[in-house]
């Protein structure tokens, strides 16, 4: 262990990851790290698998304990695509993907995936960072919470928030600054003010990260824009927080792409930026591909966690997507995520239709501009866990209550999540018309009981 500060105290290895990045001049890493993060060491092992990138032809290697792929069952894979094309896996292919890999991922999709960030969101700071691949978003995110938060630590999130978000916060037992939403997401004049509070207070510690959906928030469906972002950002400056942009739904924005708002990615000046992007939402949710792009020194960080749990990323699904961007290309890619907009939209707009239809005058809703689920708060019900939990499979519907998406789920709450991205209109239809059925049942037993 080495000192790095007069009360932090890190591994040589985790030392040496802060202090060989350029980075450490400008913003001191080391005062963000958990205390688990500070003790995390690399695999020698998996650091050694770097020799075998253009090896000598007559390098002789009796390293790794890898199984040897001639041994494997699988000779070559064929895969249909919905536009009648057909991704081939060689077996040259096939022995990558069936075999340990590079912890940071499989070299062309890490490849494909920087030039896909760099063209999507030109980062001020990308010649410092870097990029990692993980088992979708949330082991991305989950990893970040782990490198940052030490139990009793502050974390700013939004209320409501990403019920999964809550659920990985939950055993590292955090505290939370949780901030009100409004129709465009996390409210900066509301931060401020809890920041601003939590600086003034001997009892309250400051926050060290914000973790925020800026795109098509899950629950709520809001999108922020430009100026909100811009604010945010520099509220985080100001209070010197690392902010944890997960944008699965980046994609699925109904706007054209150039309409999009500047990712935090893209505005990050600093180095204060971790990215979150996912497949799941685009391509398959079971292939698991993911990836965060942030400082280089952080991800250095959690390249050792991913080392020491799961060696790397699936292998095969990662030679998989890497191949269909491959025959894609760019203009393939295009031309995909905007089918996906324009069905998720038809979507959209056939469950605000059944909503119109069946629950005005029942429940309040923001009309969402991406992604795939409804916001509702039934107004005359005081809260929807029991109505839904209890009493929805009655009336064949099920959402999910308000109280899984705020920290305090023991408190009465209005709102409940409706998703639209798997069912038909006519379901939509039918599921609206249940639902109003069991809202005023609902109301009915409230006056009865009150």
């Amino acid at each position: 262990m080495r000192r790095f500060s007069s009360d932090l105290w890190i591994s040589e290895d985790v030392c040496y990851s802060l202090l060989k990045h350029q980075y450490c001049n400008r913003m001191n890493y080391s005062k963000y790290l958990s205390k688990v993060a500070t003790r995390r060491k690399p695999s020698g092992i998996s650091d050694m698998r770097k020799y075998l990138v253009n090896p000598s032809p007559s390098l002789v290697w009796l390293g790794s304990g890898m199984p040897n792929p001639t041994q494997f069952p699988f000779r070559e894979v064929t895969v249909g695509l919905d536009d009648g094309e057909v991704l081939h896996l060689s077996q040259d292919m096939l022995s990558s993907g069936l075999q340990y890999g590079p912890t940071p991922g499989y070299r062309p999709l890490v490849t494909q995936l920087k030039a896909m960030v760099e063209l999507h969101h030109s980062p001020p700071r990308w010649s410092e960072s870097n990029l990692l691949v993980t088992v979708g978003a949330q082991d991305g995110v989950s990893k970040a919470f782990e490198m940052l938060l030490d139990p009793g630590d502050y974390v700013v999130i939004s209320d409501p928030c990403y019920s999964d978000a809550l659920c990985m916060l939950a055993s590292l037992a955090p505290q939370y600054l949780a901030i009100e939403n409004d129709d465009e997401g996390m409210v900066p004049a509301n931060l401020r003010a809890a920041l601003n509070l939590a600086a003034n207070s001997a009892e309250k510690g400051m926050p060290k990260a914000l973790y925020l959906v800026p795109n098509a928030c899950n629950p709520t469906g809001t999108t922020m824009g430009e100026v909100r972002r811009r604010e945010i950002y520099a509220i985080a400056q100001e209070y010197d927080l690392i902010i944890l942009e997960d944008d699965p739904y980046y994609f699925l924005t109904y706007e054209e792409e150039e309409n999009i708002p500047p990712s935090f990615l893209s505005l990050d000046i600093d180095g204060r930026v971790l990215r979150f992007d996912s497949f799941s939402k685009i391509v398959s949710a079971g292939l698991r591909v993911a990836f965060v792009t942030g400082p280089a020194p952080l991800l250095a960080v959690m390249e050792l966690h991913i080392q020491s749990s799961i060696i790397c990323a699936p292998m095969f699904t990662q030679v998989l997507v890497s191949e269909l961007l491959r025959g894609w290309g760019e203009e393939g890619f295009r031309r995909h995520t905007a089918k996906l907009r324009k069905f998720y939209k038809n979507q959209r707009d056939a469950m605000l239709l059944a909503a119109s239809t069946h629950l005005t005058g029942l429940c309040e809703w923001t009309v969402p501009k991406g992604g795939i689920f409804l916001w509702l708060k039934v107004v005359g019900v005081k809260d929807t866990g029991p109505m839904i939990i209890e009493r929805g499979i009655t009336k064949n519907v099920i959402l999910i209550p308000g109280k899984e998406f705020v920290v305090d789920s023991s408190k009465p709450n209005q709102f409940m999540r409706a998703a639209f991205s798997c069912v038909t209109p006519e379901q939509m239809m039918k599921g609206m018309e249940n639902l109003a059925s069991l809202i005023r049942e609902e109301i009915a037993l409230q006056n009865n009981q009150a």
